[in-house]
């Protein structure tokens, strides 16, 4: 375990009716951090959540948080802050008796019940709702009680499972603002496990993307979003999602790209190492595609199918020899389906993939 890890768990399994879902992850997470447990549904970021919470039981590793192993603890002694995708209010409560029942329970003096209630009801801007029942507030109103009943036990270390899942486009993204806001000012640890990378680019300090229970890449969103480690991440990552080429890698006159009749030149392709000839995907994605090509950059002769407006910027989808892929651009260019263009790829932000879908 590193020392100063706020959260660390060592070579955790977990298994359930025989099939393991989580194996030998191991990942730790830094004091004040703010990390996302991003990817497709069953690819296992609420199971190590849970396991984290001590909501599930483990089959071997261990789990350690603020420096205590915490492997066998309930999850009461284990110093965490949890909201769920459910906002599980009590419905005949107020929002004040709502914020304050863990508390009461636990036998707290009621001049610090009422200090931490104020406290939380500030930073979430719950004061005026405090007397009002959970039938007379809105979803973002429900949610940011359930995420203040969290606070309120005054943890280092807040878990959050899909918390905005059940809202609608406009609130999940008020609500997104308000808990990168609150992290900003507490400065606690957040764990928060989504399926939307949206969520996961704009919040996370560092991306944890997963599939099949095992961490693909754990970086910063820029990282991610820029040199995604293999297939999956570029794929999983990104709205239109990134274009792929499939081709191979000829190294006869240099670093080229063959796909079909194209050869496009690789010379200003970051390699991560010496490269090999073989199988390959050129991927790239829709914004660093453009209509009016750099010198040097390669073209593609591309057919417009479909122009799809966004308000500020555009989505076109095109067709090069069979082969569709987008492309985004300011949304006052005048382009109409048939048209034809010459599309330029910016080869210095592609990423290339090897026959194991690994990034060369």
């Amino acid at each position: 375990m590193t020392a100063d890890a706020a959260v660390s768990v060592r070579d955790l399994d977990i298994a359930y009716g025989g099939a393991t879902v989580v194996k030998s992850l191991s990942l730790d997470i830094a004091p004040g951090e703010f990390l996302v447990l991003l990817g497709p549904s069953g690819c296992g970021k609420s199971t190590l959540l849970n396991a984290i919470a001590g909501l599930i039981d483990i089959a071997d590793g261990e789990i350690w948080i603020a420096g205590n192993n915490v492997t066998w603890a309930e999850p009461s002694q284990r110093g965490i802050g949890m909201v769920f995708q459910s906002y599980a209010l009590y419905p005949r409560m107020t929002v004040e008796r709502n914020l304050s029942f863990g508390l009461r329970v636990a036998g707290l003096p009621k001049a610090e019940i009422e200090t931490r209630v104020a406290k939380a009801a500030a930073l979430l801007h719950l004061g005026p709702l405090l007397k009002r029942r959970p039938s007379e507030l809105s979803g973002g109103q429900r949610q940011r009680v359930a995420i203040g009943r969290a606070l309120v036990r005054d943890v280092d270390v807040f878990l959050f499972d899909e918390p905005l899942s059940n809202l609608d486009a406009k609130l999940r993204n008020e609500l997104r603002v308000e808990i990168k806001k609150l992290h900003q000012q507490l400065g606690n640890t957040m764990v928060y496990v989504t399926h939307d990378q949206v969520e996961a680019l704009t919040l996370a300090d560092r991306i944890a993307v997963m599939q099949g229970g095992v961490i693909q890449q754990l970086a910063s969103p820029a990282e991610i979003y820029h040199r995604p480690v293999n297939r999956f991440v570029a794929g999983f990552i990104g709205a239109p999602a990134m274009n792929f080429l499939e081709g191979r890698l000829d190294l006869t006159h240099g670093p080229v790209f063959v796909a079909g009749n194209q050869r496009l030149d690789l010379g200003r392709y970051p390699f991560t190492a010496p490269p090999a000839e073989g199988p390959a995907t050129l991927g790239f994605r829709p914004e660093h595609v453009a209509l009016a090509a750099a010198p040097g950059a390669p073209v593609l002769p591309a057919t417009v199918s479909v122009v799809e407006p966004m308000g500020a910027d555009a989505v076109i989808w095109a067709e090069h020899d069979g082969w569709p892929f987008s492309i985004r651009i300011m949304s006052e260019v005048t382009v109409a389906p048939g048209d034809i263009l010459a599309v330029g790829l910016d080869v210095a932000r592609a990423s290339l993939f090897g026959a194991d879908g690994m990034r060369l």
